[in-house]
């Protein structure tokens, strides 16, 4: 999963300046979801629906850096019990820990290996060239660009459990700020690029040469064939990238605009998707585990119910679905969204019930507000809304839980206020990725 790459920033959406021979191939030779939605138009709320196929809200992860409860059950924990080799590679931001990526201690309680991974090389948040990695609360500095870093590290674990069952999680940390990509994956960029947008994009680049090194290291390895690798990003482009970064659509990051939750996914199995497929059907990050689950043959047991995704392996295996029969909800903070196929009802703000509705078939970049020609339909999706809403604020309070029982959600902290890190802030505060926040 790439972090905070935009919809639009792939090459065979045709970008003016952006080329990714190695993501374009591998579309080619699988799957391109070109309505596939990220959970949140955030970070940590996205990655906890990856995990828990449930809406980000009811694991507790309301917005950026907030923790997931540790009573949520991920699908590392049901594959791992499954008999899978379980690694986490990259970024995390599910502890709570606030600030630039940070190595993860041994002792954090929310650290990967809590959540059903047993083998991770793992920081906190964003992390860019020669970062500090913690391997399950070893700490060490690893040389080059985090890309080529994680990747190369996922490619040895592999290697060693190639003839076993493995579930490998691989989180970039790019094209994530504070951009800085090597001067020779920005050097096909135009004369006069802002250096800022340069380092951006460079780090697409980056990203998609380690992507091509991964699938073919597999194929090396003999197992391209049946080995699923679905690639897509956490939340929408930032607007550094401008508006092709999201591909016209409306907004950016942070938003529940098609620009902040339509991204890219590409998704290849060659055993089982037909290639060069491309795909107009509505899927989400919440329908990864689900989807993980009912290939494995795992029970419903394996989730905290209720779940939202649903899975898509009939569609992988070729079965047509035209019509997505539970509808897609959103929320984020104050702000809700519900997209039911072709239709979208934006909540604009959720304590004052103000709505929108949107033809995303017609109007993909939503500047047509069509929720007074369709009042019965509108008013049909925000009974589904409300109705929901219900359920996700039982969540909240704990009644998921075996008993109701719900643990004490800690509040998200900036890690270098943490006493357990006061040993390292001699130690890091000249590295140039902490300089900032330790001199200040």
């Amino acid at each position: 999963m790439s972090d905070d790459q935009g919809w639009g920033q792939m090459g065979y959406y045709n970008h003016p300046f952006l080329q990714t021979p190695h993501l374009n191939e591998m579309a080619k030779n699988g799957l391109r979801m070109d309505r596939f939605y990220a959970g949140a138009p955030v970070c940590s709320p996205t990655r906890s629906s990856v995990l828990t196929g449930r809406a980000n809200d009811r694991s507790a992860v309301y917005a950026h850096g907030f923790p997931m409860r540790r009573q949520e059950k991920t699908v590392a924990q049901a594959l791992q019990k499954a008999g899978y080799n379980t690694a986490h590679f990259g970024k995390w931001h599910l502890d709570g820990l606030k600030g630039p990526g940070v190595p993860i201690l041994a002792e954090d309680n929310r650290n990967p290996g809590f959540f059903g991974f047993t083998e991770w090389l793992s920081v906190s948040n964003f992390f860019d060239i020669n970062p500090l990695m913690s391997h399950k609360g070893n700490i060490a500095e690893y040389i080059g660009n985090s890309s080529d870093i994680i990747v190369n590290q996922a490619l040895d674990f592999i290697l060693g459990h190639k003839n076993e069952p493995f579930f490998v999680v691989i989180w970039f940390g790019s094209p994530h700020d504070p951009w800085s990509a090597l001067p020779k994956d920005k050097s096909n960029f135009p004369k006069g690029m802002e250096e800022i947008q340069q380092n951006y994009l460079g780090e697409i680049v980056e990203m998609d040469k380690s992507i091509g090194l991964l699938n073919s290291k597999l194929k090396e390895m003999g197992l391209d064939e049946n080995t699923l690798i679905w690639f897509n990003s956490d939340n929408g482009g930032v607007s550094v990238g401008g508006k092709e970064g999201v591909g016209g659509l409306r907004d950016f990051k942070g938003s529940l605009y098609e620009g902040g939750i339509r991204v890219p996914c590409i998704i290849k199995w060659p055993a089982t998707v037909k290639e060069g497929t491309v795909s107009h059907f509505p899927a989400s990050t919440m329908d990864i585990f689900p989807t993980i689950a009912s290939i494995c043959n795992l029970s419903d047991d394996v989730f905290v119910q209720p779940i939202d995704g649903k899975s898509i392996f009939p569609f992988l295996k070729g079965k047509a679905e035209a019509y997505r029969k539970d509808p897609i909800p959103f929320k984020y903070r104050n702000q809700g969204a519900l997209i039911d196929n072709d239709y979208k009802l934006l909540v604009e703000n959720i304590e004052k019930k103000e709505y929108a509705l949107y033809d995303l078939k017609n109007d993909r970049s939503e500047t047509k507000n069509i929720i007074s020609l369709h009042s019965s339909r509108a008013q049909r999706m925000i009974s589904n809304y409300e109705q929901w809403m219900v359920s996700v604020n039982q969540s909240v309070k704990g009644e998921d839980y075996e008993g109701g029982l719900l643990e004490k959600d800690p509040t998200p902290e900036f890690w270098w206020n943490k006493p357990e890190y006061a040993p390292f802030l001699p130690l890091w505060k000249n590295r140039p990725e902490y300089k900032k926040q330790l001199n200040d």
